[in-house]
């Protein structure tokens, strides 16, 4: 289960809950999530996508504690085409 918690504008607690739970905290930028959503989706929902396609490409325990979004591009190229 992905649980998203707001902390404020631009930042999220995302929670990835199975036997263990891990924490991450997510920094979002308006610009970052018109450029990726166009605004059709909540900033919420962009997470749960991306930790959707997090989780199919490594364990929660590889999921960094803190980042900005657009790093997973970084890591995974794929990601702004998959997750637009």
């Amino acid at each position: 289960m992905i649980k998203i918690t707001k902390q404020d504008e631009e930042t999220f607690l995302v929670e990835v809950i199975e036997d263990t739970t891990t924490k991450h905290l997510v920094h979002i930028s308006d610009k970052v999530y018109g450029e990726l959503t166009n605004k059709k989706i909540s900033k919420e929902k962009l997470l749960k996508k991306s930790f959707e396609f997090l989780l199919e490409r490594e364990p929660k325990e590889s999921i960094m504690s803190e980042f900005e979004l657009l790093i997973i591009e970084k890591y995974f190229p794929e990601f702004r085409e998959t997750i637009k």
